[in-house]
């Protein structure tokens, strides 16, 4: 059984060790992805998790890489081998699956780009823990048991990590930094709807910056 290498292994610890928090971010319009994106960065957010959630998201990975070449650009809510190759191509840093399959997990082994897979139980970590992985993704955190869940997975996995994604809030965020196994995490509170359709992009840098602000002496 093929095992996930080392420096994949590593890719992925730096790209979560890299800033505390990750914006989910989701493009209904193309022209928006590059003001927007370089509006979490001015904000301090040097990671950036730009879902498939819509039909504008390999295109704005690629616009956001030439664009934002400082920041770390991941492709999210990657769900099929398809997918994995495409982001692969649009120049993605890193990717991010909502959940597991062996096949993803198989495939993403000898993949140019490291994979932060997505779990929401014990079951889905063995399985991919049982190839190697040691980081993952906790999906959805708030509805699959949040804190609680993440305290409980501590003791039977003490060497993995996570990004918790799903439910958390500017003002919940620090909860869950300041647990050992966590080290960023995801959310959509950073790039809110309103804001984004309205393209005030200097109300996204305040947010980030006051994001980033109210985890000091936390994590």
């Amino acid at each position: 059984m093929s095992q996930l290498s080392p420096e994949h292994e590593q890719q992925i610890r730096q790209v979560l060790a890299a800033c505390p928090l990750m914006p989910v971010i989701t493009i209904h319009d193309p022209d928006d992805a590059v003001p927007l994106c370089q509006a979490l960065v001015d904000g301090g957010i040097g990671v950036l998790e730009i879902t498939l959630r819509t039909r504008h998201g390999l295109e704005a990975i690629r616009k956001v890489r030439r664009a934002i070449p400082e920041a770390l650009v991941g492709a999210g809510t990657v769900t099929s081998l398809r997918q994995f190759r495409e982001v692969e191509s649009a120049g993605a840093q890193f990717v991010i699956t909502p959940g597991v399959t062996e096949a993803i997990l198989d495939f993403a082994i000898t993949a140019t780009v490291p994979l932060l897979p997505g779990v929401a139980t014990a079951s889905d970590l063995m399985l991919a823990y049982s190839l190697g992985y040691r980081q993952f993704k906790f999906f959805p955190a708030e509805v699959a048991g949040g804190i609680g869940a993440l305290k409980a997975l501590a003791g039977p996995f003490p060497d993995v990590i996570f990004c918790p994604t799903g439910g958390i809030r500017q003002n919940t965020a620090a909860e869950y930094l300041a647990l050992d196994n966590v080290v960023t995490v995801g959310g959509t509170w950073l790039t809110p709807a309103d804001v984004v359709a309205r393209r005030d992009w200097s109300a996204i840098t305040d947010i980030a910056r006051e994001s980033l602000g109210s985890l000091q002496g936390h994590g």
